[in-house]
C-alpha cells in the first residue's frame, strides 16, 4: 500500500510545485501589467512591446496615440501593445559640499605669474 500511496502522491506534489513556481508568479505579473495598462494617462512615457519609446498624447477606449522622436511622429496602437512605463531618471544624490576654506585660494597675481611663466617658456623654445 505504501508504494501505491507514494506513486499517487508524487504527481499531486508535482502539480503543487508547478503551480507555486510557474503559474502563480505569471498570473501575478499579468495582473500587474493589466493594472498598469488600465492606469495609463496622457503624458505618460511608455515602451511598446516592439521597443518603441514614446509619450502618450491621446487615449480613446483601447486605442492610444503615442508621439515618438524629435520630429513628433504619431503612432496609433492598441492599449495591449504597451509593455511598460518609462521610469524617470533618479536624481543623483547630492555630494557633501566641501567648505571653500579647505581649498587654497588662488589670487590674480599668482594666475598672472603662472601665465607669464608659460609664455616665457614657449618663447625660449
Amino acid at each position: 500500500m505504501n508504494g501505491q500511496n507514494l506513486s499517487l502522491l508524487f504527481p499531486i506534489l508535482l502539480i503543487f510545485v508547478f503551480y507555486f513556481l510557474l503559474i502563480r508568479p505569471q498570473k501575478k505579473r499579468e495582473k500587474q501589467v493589466n493594472e498598469m495598462r488600465s492606469n495609463l494617462r496622457v503624458g505618460d512615457r511608455v515602451i511598446t512591446i516592439g521597443g518603441i519609446n514614446g509619450k502618450i498624447i491621446k487615449i480613446k477606449d483601447d486605442k492610444i496615440t503615442i508621439e515618438i522622436g524629435s520630429d513628433k511622429t504619431k503612432l496609433d496602437m492598441m492599449r495591449w501593445a504597451i509593455s511598460s512605463l518609462e521610469q524617470p531618471a533618479k536624481a543623483a544624490p547630492e555630494k557633501s559640499k566641501k567648505k571653500v576654506e579647505d581649498k587654497p585660494e588662488v589670487t590674480e597675481e599668482e594666475t598672472n605669474e603662472s601665465e607669464e611663466d608659460n609664455t616665457s617658456e614657449k618663447k625660449d623654445e
